[in-house]
């Protein structure tokens, strides 16, 4: 079996629920690529009492025919190929309780797959939890699916006869730099933190994507194989990751493509209209899904109420693709390596690093030395006949202070002049009289390197990171 990388705490979970006097159904969502498979497999060595993946774009047909293959590998008895799933779901019903395991493991894999216009699956799941597993204190049922916007219409906020019946939810979410560091270093490959971090602004988090990297060559080489060599692996990933996971995704990526052309993010009227997508329930369907995979993210600045959300993308490969592959005709095999030091790589990069700030919250908070204290999270802005003005994170304290963090991404020690320092006074000046901050308010700098220090550094700022800081 290989070694997990992190996943501790999900795989100290599914153990109490192993050992528990009742049945469990347990759903596990995420985005596509981020291990969710690779997880329970892992973790239960391949053993299950039953285990089925669902066929991509199949007929009902091909869906129970495969269902018979797996049932027999199973099973010492030759059933028959099922004709409805209400029929299938009662020859496993058969199978599983001739098993005389203390508990019994079934892992239902791409579960949303096998939903099929016209199969009732649906309504065959709900009879074969509600009407015998249920019953019983010797089920584990996992299901599993990247299209997370069917987990939770189908499965989590069903209104039907599965309303409240997933017992147990893991939503499992991208590493953090350290598991990446972890991950990669199990595979023999050992790069700086800040390639490590720039990895992450490119990629993210998510294991597959990680799982492409080559040893013994540097992130720019395996950046230049994977996106752009004509074939490189990951070239054409965009259009088949919103392809897999909504159906009709054309709108799905409208506001995907619009949200990549403003790293701030849009209000809802704004990104509807720039998107050209009506304000109705549709559209926010489809926003909910996008946020519930992961690929943006809704966030209300603070002391601002609900109806003033903003929307923000927040998935890397997707900001990466915007960037520098989708809107170019790229011929240069070594496109990467000979961008470094351009001028779109430092806008592209200053952004990225503050998004990379902004998944390491609790780091952040650790290094800090409030890890205990209750904290609000989040943005703010202002904008107003005067000009606007935008603080990207703010950590606002229970014990009276507020931390305003100052995210700057540097291939050296960042130098605060003259013009900075006078910039962050009024921005500091503004914040406070806008909101009638009574707290104390701490400039906090986040940079790769750390602070070149001067007579502006040594004046301004109170607390500073570093990008070890992050992991």
């Amino acid at each position: 079996m290989a070694q997990l990388i992190g996943r501790k705490h999900e795989t100290d979970f599914i153990n109490t629920l192993l050992i528990a006097d009742n049945s469990d159904f347990i759903v596990v969502y995420g985005r596509r690529r981020i291990g969710k498979t690779f997880l329970i497999r892992e973790h239960f060595n391949n053993s299950f009492d039953f285990q089925l993946t669902g066929l991509a774009n199949a007929t009902i047909r091909q869906q129970l025919k495969n269902f018979d293959v797996s049932l027999a590998k199973y099973s010492k008895k030759a059933f028959e190929q099922p004709k409805t799933w209400f029929d299938a779901f009662q020859q496993l019903i058969e199978v599983l309780e001739k098993n005389r395991k203390r508990k019994k493991v079934v892992f239902l894999d791409e579960m949303p797959w096998m939903d099929t216009p016209k199969s009732d699956f649906i309504s065959a799941l709900e009879h074969f939890w509600n009407s015998w597993a249920s019953a019983r204190n010797d089920i584990l049922l996992i299901v599993c699916g990247s299209a997370t916007s069917w987990i939770n219409n189908k499965l989590i906020n069903n209104k039907g006869g599965l309303h409240n019946r997933v017992t147990r939810k893991i939503k499992l979410e991208p590493f953090t730099l350290s598991e990446c560091e972890t991950y990669l270093q199990k595979r023999n490959i050992h790069w700086t933190r800040h390639q490590l971090i720039e990895c992450y602004m490119i990629v993210g988090g998510v294991p597959y994507y990680l799982s492409l990297m080559q040893q013994g060559l540097s992130l720019a080489q395996n950046i230049d194989r994977l996106l752009f060599v004509e074939n490189g692996m990951l070239r054409n990933e965009f259009d088949n990751l919103y392809a897999s996971l909504f159906r009709n995704a054309d709108n799905h990526i409208k506001i995907i493509e619009t949200l990549s052309r403003k790293n701030q993010g849009f209000s809802r009227d704004e990104l509807l209209q720039s998107a050209g997508l009506p304000n109705s329930g549709w559209s926010t369907k489809i926003l909910d899904e996008l946020e519930s995979s992961g690929f943006i993210r809704r966030y209300v600045p603070l002391y601002k109420k609900r109806r003033d959300s903003f929307y923000q993308l927040s998935d890397y490969y997707s900001m990466f693709y915007y960037r520098f592959i989708a809107t170019r005709k790229i011929n240069d095999k070594q496109f990467w390596s000979n961008t470094i030091d351009s001028a779109s790589h430092r806008a592209w990069s200053g952004f990225a690093f503050e998004q990379v700030c902004m998944s390491h919250i609790e780091q952040i908070k650790v290094k800090l030395g409030i890890s205990g204290i209750k904290t609000t999270i989040g943005s703010w802005r202002k904008v107003d006949k005067d000009g606007a003005a935008q603080i990207d994170l703010l950590i606002d304290r229970n014990d009276q202070v507020i931390n305003l963090c100052e995210m700057k991404y540097a291939g050296s020690e960042f130098v605060i002049d003259k013009k900075y320092d006078i910039e962050m006074r009024k921005k500091i000046a503004v914040f406070k009289h806008a909101t009638n901050c009574r707290k104390a308010v701490y400039l906090t700098m986040i940079t790769t390197y750390g602070l070149k220090q001067n007579e502006y550094a040594l004046g301004l700022v109170q607390n500073q990171l570093t990008m070890n800081d992050l992991f």
